[in-house]
């Protein structure tokens, strides 16, 4: 996969072609001294439990990993915190109103857009939600549903870091992703 230094030819301040690498994190104009820092873009991923302890997985309506199990999140806007993004994250792809988020982990993840390499930071939260039975699949879910947890497969979860995210999530519940071993 390409860095993204491949990518950005012109100097975003001066428009200069002669923005060279300056370091394995930046890239820097010669003509103006710009120098431009490569960071990951902040990402949302919500575990959500119902009263039976199933998950609320997804499937994804959209490239990249199109038709695979997902869990709802996504991209943190400008001026939001990673709590509201997850709010309103979760509210948009299944219409749940989230009650409470608690912070549980991050994970380094490469999200392709467009055939443009996006690196993320991937927070993942506990989410606690109203009335979980509204379930309405929306934005860029296909499809959304409760899984027991001892029948989640993170094998079938499209996105690297997710299916990473759910394998810790499981462990760290005592599930071992075939049968329950602790009652959550």
């Amino acid at each position: 996969m390409k860095h993204p230094f491949s990518q950005f030819l012109y100097c975003p301040e001066c428009g200069s072609t002669r923005f060279e690498i300056h370091n394995e994190k930046s890239k820097a104009c010669a003509d103006c001294g710009f120098v431009y820092y490569f960071n990951p873009s902040a990402a949302t991923v919500a575990f959500i439990l119902n009263e039976k302890e199933e998950l609320l997985v997804c499937r994804r309506a959209k490239e990249p990993a199109k038709g695979t199990l997902d869990l709802p999140g996504g991209f943190i806007d400008m001026y939001e915190t990673a709590e509201e993004g997850v709010v309103r994250e979760v509210l948009e792809e299944t219409g749940l109103r989230v009650e409470q988020a608690i912070y549980q982990f991050s994970l380094p993840n490469i999200y392709v857009y467009s055939g443009f390499p996006v690196h993320t930071l991937d927070m993942f939260f506990r989410c606690k939600v109203e009335n979980a039975a509204r379930l309405t699949a929306m934005d860029d879910v296909a499809d959304s549903f409760f899984v027991p947890l001892a029948q989640v497969r993170p094998e079938e979860f499209g996105l690297a870091s997710v299916r990473k995210g759910v394998e810790r999530f499981l462990r760290e519940k005592g599930y071992d992703g075939s049968q329950k071993t602790d009652k959550l």
